[in-house]
């Protein structure tokens, strides 16, 4: 039978204590001490002890729950808990981490973790339950926000990526699988060189050095890799990663693909290098027609004198040809410079077919049959000068690539899956171009025209159908099978098209 213990007062010396009582009272001081609320009750429910820490997390004082019910503390939609928890100990069987709530004396509800144990007597029979209560509203709180923080991190747009300090691959989330098409179980545990070109591959000690220094870097633009080996333009946001005692364990790294935002970038500083172009090509295209014109009349009157001989006059008439073509040059390069208007809707058809009849002397000179193949009021957005001079341009070298007479089709058509696109393209069957020529002919000052061109034309034209938000493509082909080039231009249009062909 359990004895009570005796009465012992604060004089008692602890060596006269009993070592069973100093081991009562050590326990009791433990339990008092706790930062966990340590509670008991009988098999009935009644609360029996109660500790500080109990007073602190639930809010009563030992005399306000003492003798009452545990049921004082469950919540009434969780009450029927308490029948499986007493089942459970009158069977012998402890509770360990059950995660539940209970109610605070002011009637907030807190979460908790409870262990919860039998209390036997000295016989083994269960006589009661001690229950050990701790407040995990803070670990809730914050497994929430780490909940999150990893949802936000994997709907991120952004490629969100960690790595140790040796450079190793920790973590991956969608946006990075995204851009740079690796999956996480590809990836981590791999080296973030596996993404880094490797040209580049000096950044990366750079960059672990200045994190080790608890630096962070902050929109470092450079290049990546892609699993399929394109390189792409990201920009970094680059971050220690601390330990709760404050060490850098690791880094955490923000890529954002910018790759577009550099070709628009790129696409506006070619625009302003083509406007200040056709500004001072204007300049001194009008500078020029006025004394060319004076030249012409006076070359024009040679050839109609006839005073003069036949030698005089082809004479005359050689240099009536070659004013005449610097003349179309001058007008040309006048068209070329752009429309201050700002941009309007375009009749492309319209547009074609004035460039194609200004150049119909020419056609027929060369004994070039020109084909039309139109789809009628196809209208795109955009500078109708810069237009023309880009269809000029295509269809002045179609003319230059056939010396010996051939066939020029001139073809409009829709494309895309909602006839958004107006497709236009140049075919003739004349020279082609060589094949390690193709790749280098938007270049500006490349030209196959040996003497005969200034290798610009092309190179503007590209840039003008960059600006109008297009696209310029060319192929070519030289052999026995036939030869000839084809350059295709696609462009946003706007109206719906009435189809009509016709030739000259």
């Amino acid at each position: 039978m359990n004895q009570p213990l005796p009465s012992i007062s604060a004089s008692t010396p602890r060596s006269k204590l009993d070592p069973f009582i100093e081991a009562r009272l050590l326990l009791a001081s433990i339990v008092e001490s706790s930062d966990d609320a340590i509670v008991s009750k009988n098999l009935d429910g009644i609360v029996t002890s109660w500790n500080r820490a109990a007073e602190r997390i639930f809010g009563y004082a030992p005399e306000e729950i003492i003798g009452k019910s545990i049921l004082t503390l469950i919540p009434d939609d969780l009450k029927w808990q308490e029948e499986q928890i007493l089942a459970k100990l009158k069977a012998g069987q402890r509770i360990d981490h059950f995660e539940t709530q209970r109610r605070h004396k002011s009637g907030k509800l807190i979460d908790v973790s409870l262990t919860i144990s039998p209390v036997l007597d000295d016989s083994g029979k269960v006589i009661g339950a001690s229950k050990v209560a701790r407040d995990i509203g803070d670990k809730r709180a914050t497994d929430e926000l780490r909940f999150k923080l990893a949802a936000i991190v994997e709907s991120s747009d952004d490629a969100i990526v960690s790595k140790d300090l040796d450079g190793i691959i920790t973590s991956w989330n969608k946006g990075a699988e995204r851009i740079f098409g690796y999956t996480a179980d590809e990836i981590v545990g791999r080296s973030v060189l596996t993404i880094i070109p490797e040209e580049l591959h000096h950044e990366e000690p750079e960059i672990l050095g200045n994190l080790r220094a608890g630096n962070r870097i902050e929109h470092y633009e450079t290049k990546r890799l892609t699993k399929d080996g394109r390189l792409i333009d990201v920009s970094l946001t680059i971050s220690p990663i601390r330990d709760p005692s404050g060490k850098i364990t690791g880094v955490s790294k923000i890529a954002r693909n910018i790759s577009d935002i550099k070709r628009a970038h790129e696409a506006l500083i070619q625009s302003e290098k083509l406007a200040a172009t056709g500004r001072m090509a204007a300049t001194i295209a009008h500078e020029i027609n006025n004394p060319l014109e004076a030249v012409t009349n006076l070359a024009y009157l040679l050839v109609t004198d006839t005073s003069l001989n036949d030698r005089a006059r082809n004479y005359a008439q050689m240099l009536l040809n070659e004013v005449s073509r610097a003349s179309d040059i001058t007008r040309q390069t006048l068209a070329f410079y752009r429309d201050t208007t700002g941009p309007r809707e375009v009749d492309i058809c319209d547009l074609l077919d004035n460039v194609i009849d200004l150049q119909k002397r020419k056609i027929t000179a060369n004994e070039i049959r020109l084909i039309r193949d139109f789809d009628r009021q196809v209208v795109v957005w955009g500078y109708g000068a810069e237009l023309r001079q880009v269809f000029l341009n295509l269809i002045l070298n179609a003319i230059d690539a056939m010396e010996n007479g051939g066939i020029i089709k001139v073809r409009v058509r829709l494309c895309g899956p909602q006839k958004d696109t107006a497709s236009i393209s140049v075919a003739d069957n004349g020279s082609g171009i060589p094949p390690h020529a193709v790749g280098r002919i938007f270049e500006p000052f490349f030209t196959t025209k040996a003497n005969k061109g200034n290798g610009l034309g092309l190179w503007i034209s590209k840039g003008i159908v960059d600006k109008h938000s297009g696209q310029i493509r060319v192929r070519s082909r030289i052999g026995e099978h036939g030869h000839g080039t084809v350059f295709n231009v696609t462009l946003p249009r706007r109206l719906q098209p009435v189809q009509l062909r016709r030739a000259i």
